[in-house]
């Protein structure tokens, strides 16, 4: 099984080659390409590759499936005998990747 673990908006990600990562929300529309070049691993069977902090001739290249939105998460805040209630929500906005290739030079 061939892997990478790669860095997206300050976050990262295990990529499986033929699988789909959801990550924050990239500004490319469905359907495009999109080249993951901040690779910090790369496991192929027994051999395993580790950059310091990333691998200068790595690459992971995904295709953008679709722009979907995460669970709701509702936010309360409550002070008692006072008679403050705030009731708000959020929904992060993420992207899903379909991981095509992993390239290692």
């Amino acid at each position: 099984m061939k892997y990478a673990i790669v860095e997206s908006g300050g976050k990262q990600y295990k990529a499986v080659e033929g699988s789909a990562i959801e990550v924050d929300l990239l500004p490319v529309e469905v359907g495009q390409p999109v080249t993951l070049d901040k690779v910090l691993l790369v496991v192929d069977g027994d051999e395993i590759a580790i950059g310091a902090p990333t691998l200068a001739k790595a690459k992971v290249n995904a295709k953008v499936e679709d722009h979907i939105k995460g669970e709701k998460i509702v936010v309360f805040r409550y002070s008692p005998k006072k008679r403050i209630r705030r009731k708000t929500g959020h929904r992060q906005q993420y992207t899903r990747l379909h991981v095509e290739t992993i390239e290692v030079e």
